[in-house]
C-alpha cells in the first residue's frame, strides 16, 4: 500500500504518527480481546482443576501428538523453559508422558494420555460456550476472514524484533 493510499484511520493506528489513538490500534484490540478471553477461559477452566496454559498444551496434542516440547513452545507462544515446566507438571499430573525421541535423542516428546484425552472433553465444552459468546454476531465467512487477517499479521511480525 502506498503512503498515498493510507487514510486517516491507518494514520490514527500507527503509533509514530502524530494523530495516533490507542483506541485505532489494531493491537490494543488484540490485547484486550485475548486479555477477555484469557479472564473467561480461567474462570471456566478453574471450575474443573484446569488452567490455560495446561489447555493449549491439551489442545495441541490432541491434533500433533507426539509433539516436541519446542514444537508445543512454538505453537502456543510460551518459552520453553516455561513450557517445560508446564509439560513436566501435566506428566506428574497424568495428563501426558515424555519420551526420547526416536530419530534425535536430544528432543522429547510429549504423549496425551488417556486422562489428558478425558481433559480435553471436559475442557471443549467449556471453551465452545466461550467460543459461541465471542463470535455470536459473527458470520461463518467473517470469522473465516477474521482468521486470515490474523494468519498475515502473524506471519508478517516474523523476525519483527530484528
Amino acid at each position: 500500500m502506498t503512503e498515498g493510499r493510507r487514510t486517516a484511520h491507518w494514520r490514527k493506528a500507527n503509533p509514530v504518527d502524530p494523530d495516533f489513538k490507542i483506541a485505532s490500534s489494531p493491537f490494543y484490540w488484540l490485547a484486550r480481546v485475548e486479555g477477555r478471553y484469557t479472564l473467561g477461559m480461567d474462570a471456566v477452566l478453574k471450575r474443573i482443576g484446569m488452567d490455560v496454559p495446561r489447555w493449549r498444551v491439551l489442545m495441541l496434542l490432541t491434533e500433533h501428538s507426539p509433539a516436541s516440547v519446542s514444537e508445543l513452545s512454538e505453537h502456543a507462544i510460551i518459552r520453553l523453559s516455561t513450557m517445560t515446566k508446564i509439560v513436566l507438571r501435566m506428566k506428574t499430573e497424568g495428563y501426558v508422558d515424555t519420551r526420547a525421541s526416536t530419530t534425535d535423542g536430544r528432543v522429547t516428546e510429549v504423549l496425551l494420555l488417556p486422562k489428558g484425552q478425558q481433559a480435553v472433553k471436559q475442557v471443549r465444552a467449556q471453551a465452545g460456550r466461550i467460543f459461541q459468546q465471542a463470535f455470536r454476531d459473527l458470520s461463518a465467512s467473517q470469522l473465516a476472514a477474521l482468521n486470515d487477517v490474523l494468519q498475515k499479521i502473524f506471519h508478517n511480525l516474523d523476525n519483527a524484533a530484528d
